[in-house]
């Protein structure tokens, strides 16, 4: 029954108690060695310190890596889903917002050449990649790069 139950065996194991003596086994310096930094309480060694040796990811720059600030961020449209308007029509960023193909305005459209188009359409983008202008005017239609200013949408 339930007074019988019992842990399975090595599920519980003894709490190690530290600074009870040297008969414990864990007497004199608690198992933190001699002195020094990591044998004082509050120890904390941040990622990446060398005590004090010039860490590795100073002496590599190349391993560091950076962020450019300059970077523009692309709403990506692949060309096959530009197929969701009727033929002829002027595919505008704004068109492409309203039918949910892109989230926001705030940044620019870049066409990508994913997919195929069986219509042509009059495709206004910022951005085009090579293989979406060439896909796009094979169907017949016509693919043309407008400036970029940012919109807060």
């Amino acid at each position: 029954m339930q007074h019988e139950l019992s842990p399975a065996p090595g599920s519980k194991k003894q709490v190690k108690r530290v600074g009870r003596g040297n008969g414990s086994g864990h007497g004199s310096f608690s198992g933190r060695g001699c002195k020094g930094h990591k044998a004082r309480s509050g120890y904390k060694m941040r990622p990446g310190f060398e005590g004090g040796q010039l860490p590795l990811i100073k002496r590599l720059p190349e391993k560091r890596g950076f962020t450019n600030i300059f970077r523009t961020e692309y709403s990506a449209v692949n060309v096959g889903m530009l197929n969701a308007f009727p033929s002829g029509t002027e595919v505008t960023p704004e068109k492409l917002a309203e039918a949910g193909i892109v989230k926001t305005l705030g940044r620019p459209v870049k066409i990508l050449g994913n997919g195929d188009l069986d219509r042509p359409l009059a495709v206004k983008a910022n951005k085009f990649s090579q293989a979406a202008r060439a896909k796009i005017e094979a169907a017949g239609g016509s693919a043309e790069e407008m400036g970029y200013a940012a919109k807060d949408n």
